[in-house]
């Protein structure tokens, strides 16, 4: 299924933690955490604080009529107006901005609670650097000087954006230098967390989590900008991941490692017992020195789109074969995040044709909702379908730009019966298999 909330069959961390007398929190200004198809996120945690204001989150109906004086700048509406276009008006100073007000959050949570519990375990889930890519002045002209123009801080979700006149060649210099001050004013503010690990002498006996979703596309690639149809090539897929460990000494672990690895990293830490299947490994062994790595091999794609299985020598992206892009949702939630600003993006009803099945892992049944190609073309689940130009493609580990196509050499042969093996590991059903011209 694509993004949405948690399942009726999952077994959530956070309660997981809460039984077994651990001190949970979540702090956020992710909007989407907030939205049908995300809203159950926080629901289970000790304590949630959800900081308003960010990129599409309703916050205010007007702008504040005394914006004369506040740290927002002219800027440029994107190609449909967003809350946050509202709310920056009200911002009055920089500590007003959503990412600075997390982070500030996040330290003072650790002032309040981390000497007072045992166990704790604190999510930050911070939507800086992504766009808008909106700072105060200190900030907005650090890497441009277009002074005499409106900021833009909305990236066009575009491929060939500059020469398809999506952009002009200057505006995307400028969202390129935008970017960049956004990320050094979260990075700045990131400072006061990493502040009260010092004040508090937390780094003895505390486990540091830094890592991110994805990246954006700036332009790098076939002037890409955005997040648009096209597959995940490292600078959108391949993230960073700082860990702090008590009592491991700095360095780098070269191993493979994946977003759910870090679930089962906690699960390990925290001695859980989760109640149903999950795809994730420990990561444990390998941060401690003990391991080399923790798997050989990981699934990464979106939902409906092309599937990538990466090891340690290369990525091998399977686009979508022929027209066989008949999928079906998997889900007793039927809501799968429609946006605020675009409400005809959301998920098409179940019908006729739905059934009850068993999601691999699991025995509470779930409604199965098949699609057609004809359904994923009418927009019935985004963003699947099949991206433009779909076709697989084969990247060598050394080749980090992902130029040199070795999509035609024998080693192609080795990635399709690698990726076969790593679609029953996970027991894809076999619809995922045709799709992809393996079944």
């Amino acid at each position: 299924r694509p993004w949405g909330s948690i399942e009726i069959w999952e077994s959530n961390i956070a309660r997981e933690m809460r039984m077994r007398g651990v001190a949970t929190g979540i702090i956020t200004d992710h909007p989407h955490l907030f939205e049908v198809g995300g809203e159950n996120y926080h629901t289970d945690f000790g304590m949630w604080e959800y900081v308003r204001g960010h990129e599409g989150d309703p916050w205010r109906l007007r702008q504040d009529p005394s914006w004369v004086g506040t740290p927002a700048l002219p800027a440029a509406e994107g190609w449909v107006h967003r809350g946050y276009d509202t709310s920056r008006t009200w911002f009055r100073d920089e500590a007003d901005f959503p990412g600075p007000r997390t982070m500030q959050a996040t330290a003072d949570w650790l002032d309040r609670n981390a000497s007072n519990h045992e166990r704790f375990f604190l999510f930050v889930d911070e939507f800086d650097p992504h766009e808008p890519f909106d700072t105060p002045e200190r900030w907005a002209y650090r890497y441009h000087d277009q002074r005499d123009e409106p900021l833009q801080i909305w990236p066009p979700y575009a491929r060939q954006a500059i020469s398809t006149g999506a952009i002009t060649e200057r505006q995307g210099e400028q969202l390129r230098a935008n970017y960049g001050a956004k990320l050094s004013m979260i990075d700045h503010w990131f400072g006061r967390v990493l502040d009260a690990m010092d004040r508090l002498s937390l780094w003895d006996d505390t486990a540091l989590f830094l890592l991110t979703d994805h990246g954006h596309y700036l332009g790098e690639r076939d002037g890409t900008f955005g997040k648009p149809l096209s597959p995940v090539y490292d600078l959108l897929g391949g993230i960073p991941m700082l860990v702090s460990w008590p009592g491991v000494p700095a360095g780098v672990r070269d191993a493979l490692t994946t977003g759910v690895d870090v679930h089962a990293t906690l699960t390990d830490l925290f001695d859980l017992e989760i109640g149903h299947r999950t795809h994730g490994v420990s990561l444990r062994r390998v941060i401690e020195g003990a391991a080399d790595t923790a798997r050989d091999h990981l699934l990464q794609g979106y939902f409906g789109r092309e599937v990538n299985v990466i090891d340690a020598d290369g990525k091998y992206i399977r686009g979508v074969e022929g027209e066989n892009t008949d999928i079906s949702v998997w889900s007793n939630r039927w809501s799968t995040m429609p946006v605020h600003a675009f409400p005809r993006l959301s998920l098409a009803r179940p019908d006729s044709r739905a059934v009850l099945d068993n999601m691999p892992g699991s025995d509470v049944p779930v409604i199965r909702q098949p699609f057609t190609a004809d359904d994923l073309a009418n927009g019935a689940v985004f963003p699947a379908g099949r991206s433009a130009g779909a076709r697989s493609e084969l990247y060598d580990a050394t080749d980090t730009w992902e130029q040199d196509d070795l999509v035609d050499s024998r080693r192609a042969d080795h990635y399709t019966e690698l990726l076969r093996h790593a679609l029953a590991e996970v027991e894809a059903p076999e619809e995922q298999l045709v799709r992809l011209g393996l079944g």
